[in-house]
């Protein structure tokens, strides 16, 4: 981007829009340059006309195109010093984590604990971690998200194109999402398909849980035991769908809460299995694979089991 001012400088701001924000909308486009700037302005300015594209007043849902140029009138961000930066420490685990990289895609291996987003008073996570790691990146987005306790396979777009073909990839089902996750019991028979509809509730304190509702969203995942244990059994899942928290609520539902899962799980299997060591929600994106349809590239990426639940599967008394 070719800028006419610094970007903390409260002054106009000409902004020329390079390739890898061609098709964004203007006011997504605002909200992730503006930090520290409530939407509720940004909107309001783009109302009024102080936001102009190639000198002209313009709707915030209007998708840039390469050459324009866009009007940002003077506003005073947020300073740095406001928000907590990742540590040392976090960065060189995340640049640690990275899996695959190439021109226009990374994929990593996300910690367990971290967000793959700041807000909701986080001061930062995965994407803010990874700009900060690369500053001079023009363009890191994330295609899809994990929960803040699942690890495993996270994919970031470093080009708009990118991101915008792995979305209509997920929109279309067309990429496969594998995870590895630990269950309450044993679970009897072979793999089966769970198809139940899920929709998202928000309780008076405020906490977001998903519950099965008949009229809610269609949802499938397909669960597949790998290793039986007396106390519990490790599944292979993989998703038909992509809602919130739909692994761990169709397996609460089918009688086989995850592990370790404090919202949808079981209070005295979590009690038991943190005694033997475990920490933290066992569950764990194992594997992602799709074909990029511009280059017919075919990704498939694994991300090996952390540590810490290799070594907690070994204390579990295996079933023969």
């Amino acid at each position: 981007m070719n800028e006419s001012c610094k970007k903390d400088s409260p002054q106009v701001q000409f902004i020329e829009i390079q390739d890898e924000y061609d098709g964004q909308r203007l006011d997504n486009f605002l909200v992730s340059r503006l930090k520290g700037v409530p939407k509720s302005h940004i909107y309001r300015i783009v109302r009024k006309g102080e936001v102009r594209v190639n000198k002209g007043r313009i709707k915030p849902d209007y998708r840039l195109q390469a050459g324009d140029s866009v009007r940002i009138p003077p506003l005073r961000l947020a300073e740095p010093a406001d928000t907590a930066a990742p540590s040392d420490q976090t960065l060189a685990r995340i640049q640690h984590s990275i899996l695959y990289e190439d021109k226009g895609l990374l994929i990593l291996n996300k910690p367990s604990g971290i967000a793959v987003h700041g807000g909701s008073g986080l001061s930062y996570g995965i994407i803010e971690a990874l700009r900060a790691l690369r500053p001079d990146a023009p363009f890191l987005e994330l295609v899809h998200r994990l929960d803040r306790d699942t690890s495993g396979c996270l994919a970031i777009a470093k080009k708009r194109s990118v991101l915008r073909s792995l979305h209509e990839l997920l929109r279309t089902g067309q990429v496969d999402k594998r995870y590895l996750a630990l269950v309450k019991g044993r679970w009897r028979g072979k793999g089966r398909s769970v198809k139940l509809a899920l929709s998202k509730n928000t309780l008076q304190s405020g906490e977001r849980v998903v519950r099965v509702d008949a009229q809610g969203k269609a949802a499938e995942s397909v669960f597949d035991p790998q290793n039986h244990y007396s106390e519990a059994t490790l599944m292979a899942v993989k998703l038909l769908s992509g809602r919130t928290h739909q692994i761990r609520v169709h397996a609460a539902h089918s009688g086989h809460p995850l592990a370790g899962d404090d919202k949808y799980g079981d209070k005295e299997f979590n009690q038991a299995m943190r005694k033997l060591g475990l920490k933290r929600l066992f569950l764990h994106a194992h594997t992602l694979a799709f074909q990029l349809p511009e280059t017919g590239q075919k990704i498939n990426i694994s991300a090996p089991l952390n540590p810490e639940l290799q070594q907690f599967l070994t204390k579990l008394n295996p079933l023969v």
